[in-house]
């Protein structure tokens, strides 16, 4: 049997995942590649920190030299994260001839041409199918399996934390802060739970995602975004009498050449798949122009899932000879020019939560102004709020399929109104016609 070795750049949770699942795997890895996979060198901070785990203390070392400068180390795994100094690893591995294989989603959707730019001119392969949705194969999917498809639209529910809160709100009526609170103690969710709750999370994965499926260069800041701040158990609530649950959705619609893209809060039929996705599990749907509609589920993140897709990079490069360099293995994303929609241009439905004054004409005033604006209201819904000595109610409207900038400039003259207490919320909603 072959052997090769290995290097993992950072032992955190993902390095962790890789160091059991390859020894704990080691025969199915090596009759599956064909190699006997051997970790060389390990990139730490501290070698004598305690990790929970037994690992070689002769393996570990704090100097990228010493991986680098090591010609027998023929595969490098970045699991460090970040932006630096995970790019100028890389990067210096791959002039030494180094085939690499990362989970660094927000290096790859904000810097991510550099790298593939790199790994073309070396020869070497360059895999990352650990950056999006942690165990599940959607990069290889659409790399490999769907080859043969134009991809009309892509839907996903890709940040496990963000799930996490939306299913306890949903299921046990819990209000934002106390899931989020929860989800922190339980591992879910970062001390700054920023990039998740926010959106930015699944924005770098939706970049990731849409420039391998349209074959087009997609910046992050091409991607809108919202996060799940302002979902209230009320919003909730209303979700269900619609018979419909709140997603924190990726979206991207090829539409006639130009792309929307988004990421935010969306109420979908409870009857739909991505409706089942609970907990901190993720999932993609995917329809092709022939194979239809597919969907991948399953663990978006943990030390194991990760470690199964990083894992699976290796035995890809494995497979393809490491030793044979210059095949031009690196997926292009520049195969076609797209337009982009901006937020303002897209169509959709729209659940509106308003908090006015209970007086006559205030309905009236208000759905005369969205009429103005082009937005057909499908229905509203006023009921009153339990606010002690304030004469307030709560107004919903759900609109027809309408163009959102009309929405927004008729919530610019709703916000103008004295009758207004406060415009509380703007949920998009998504039947996957």
């Amino acid at each position: 049997m072959k052997k090769v070795k290995i290097a993992l750049l950072g032992l955190g949770n993902v390095g962790r995942g890789v160091w059991k699942i390859l020894n704990s795997n080691k025969e199915e890895i090596m009759k599956r590649s064909g190699y006997e996979v051997e970790v060389a060198k390990i990139l730490v901070r501290d070698k004598n920190k305690e990790r929970g785990f037994e690992v070689p203390k002769e393996i570990l070392t704090t100097s990228f030299n010493d991986i680098i400068e090591d010609d027998s180390i023929k595969i490098v795994i970045e699991v460090i994260g970040g932006i630096e100094p995970a790019r100028e690893y890389m990067l210096e591995a791959m002039k030494r001839k180094k085939h690499i294989v990362t989970a660094n989603k927000m290096l790859l959707a904000t810097g991510g041409d550099e790298l593939f730019e790199r790994a073309d001119k070396e020869g070497v392969m360059f895999l990352y199918e650990a950056s999006v949705a942690g165990g599940i194969p959607i990069i290889n999917g659409i790399n490999e399996s769907l080859t043969a498809n134009k991809v009309e639209r892509l839907y996903g529910i890709v940040n496990g934390t963000t799930n996490y809160i939306l299913t306890k709100m949903d299921q046990d009526g819990l209000d934002f802060n106390d899931v989020l609170k929860e989800a922190q103690e339980k591992g879910y969710a970062e001390a700054d739970p920023t990039s998740d709750i926010e959106g930015y999370d699944s924005q770098y994965k939706l970049a990731i995602l849409s420039s391998l499926a349209f074959g087009t260069k997609i910046r992050v800041q091409d991607v809108y975004r919202e996060g799940i701040t302002k979902i209230e158990s009320i919003d909730i609530e209303y979700a269900k009498e619609f018979k419909k649950v709140i997603k924190l959705l990726a979206v991207v619609k090829d539409n006639y050449g130009s792309l929307d893209l988004r990421v935010h809060p969306t109420m979908i039929s409870e009857t739909h798949p991505l409706a089942n996705v609970n907990d901190a599990f993720n999932a993609v749907l995917i329809r092709g122009n022939a194979v239809g509609d597919l969907m991948f589920y399953g663990k978006g993140a943990g030390d194991l899932p990760t470690g199964s897709a990083v894992v699976s990079d290796i035995v890809s490069i494995l497979r393809n000879n490491i030793d044979i360099y210059n095949l031009n293995p690196v997926v292009k994303n520049n195969l076609w020019e797209k337009e982009f929609y901006d937020i303002n241009e897209i169509d959709s439905k729209y659940y509106i939560r308003l908090t006015v004054e209970d007086k006559v004409g205030v309905l009236g005033e208000i759905t005369s102004i969205f009429g103005d604006m082009n937005v057909s209201l499908r229905s509203v819904i006023q009921k009153g709020l339990e606010i002690k000595n304030e004469n307030k109610v709560t107004l919903v409207l759900v609109t027809h399929i309408c163009k959102e900038g009309n929405v927004r400039k008729a919530l610019e003259k709703v916000a103008k109104l004295d009758s207004l207490y406060k415009i509380n919320n703007l949920i998009r909603m998504e039947d996957f016609e």
